[in-house]
């Protein structure tokens, strides 16, 4: 059985050969560890990951950490910097059920994207804001409630808006607890919805939907079965049956989630706000996002 986790970084660590088709890089700021990753086409099926960048960001717990200084938003705006095209409009999309709490990732950080894409012309010269860099938001919803995947809904929204990229934001599982509402992961290769929680939908990547997708999540959940084998020395019998009864797949999620959820939200919000209109404080863009 494969240790199941979204986190680039865990499926690395996890090889057991040195991988020289997989470059990496790591950053040690203060209170936190920044690794890039580039995956070769070659690495890719060992790594359990489609080719491309992966930047991990390590930080203190964001539940238990309120980021005074706005430090941690301004790093993590600096490397999504890295994989946003310079120009054009880009479309960010909240992925996930908001009625789930360690699924409610997306939408909420959605809710505090700056749609910028209506202010033009007159009412940007009148409001000082002229020179936003054109952006639309949306929360795609769960194919339960909305009959659609979310794969077809932004489809169809970059048929009509023709973005430059789209910023797809989900909730991650991880392998390690260590890891839970404590990292950052970007990427250039987009999300595949509901992994996290075992409803894999159809992926939002560069080749299903036609533009560059950066994927942007935190780890919220993790999975049980993973975590049982990560804890036994050797697994037992019948633990299988214990841990999924009735095949039930089980996920492990703390338990301040609502609060994780929320602050982590803030963070990728502001952090994509910021990365898009560097020119605005943090303050600024909580301030505009707000109205």
């Amino acid at each position: 059985m494969i240790f199941r986790t979204d986190l680039a970084l865990e499926e690395k660590e996890s090889l057991s050969d040195s991988s020289e088709d997989i470059w990496q890089e790591t950053e040690e700021l203060e209170n936190c560890r920044i690794t890039r990753m580039k995956v070769s086409a070659s690495a890719a099926a060992r790594l359990h990951k489609p080719a491309g960048t992966y930047i991990t960001l390590e930080l203190p717990a964001i539940s238990d950490h309120i980021d005074g200084d706005n430090r941690y938003i301004l790093c993590t705006a600096k490397e999504l910097h890295r994989l946003l095209p310079e120009n054009g409009l880009v479309l960010v999309a909240g992925i996930g059920n908001r009625s789930i709490t360690p699924d409610a990732l997306g939408p909420a950080a959605a809710e505090q994207i700056l749609a910028t894409r209506c202010i033009q012309g007159e009412i940007a010269r009148v409001t000082g804001l002229e020179g936003l860099r054109p952006v639309a938001s949306v929360s795609t919803g769960v194919l339960g409630n909305t009959g659609f995947e979310s794969a077809e809904l932004l489809a169809g929204l970059i048929l009509e808006l023709q973005p430059a990229a789209v910023i797809a934001i989900d909730a991650l599982a991880a392998r390690d607890l260590s890891r839970l509402g404590c990292t950052v992961q970007l990427s250039d290769t987009g999300i595949h919805p509901g992994s996290g929680v075992h409803n894999a939908r159809k992926g939002l990547t560069r080749d299903t939907l036609g533009v560059p997708v950066i994927g942007i999540g935190v780890p919220t959940v993790v999975d049980a079965a993973t975590l049982a084998l990560d804890l036994m020395s050797s697994p037992r019998d019948g633990w299988e049956e214990k841990i999924s009864p009735r095949g039930a797949k089980m996920v492990v999620t703390p338990r301040e989630i609502d609060l994780l959820v929320a602050r982590a939200a803030r963070l990728i919000a502001m952090a994509i706000n910021l990365a898009l209109n560097p020119r605005f404080t943090v303050e600024e863009l909580d301030a505009l996002a707000s109205h």
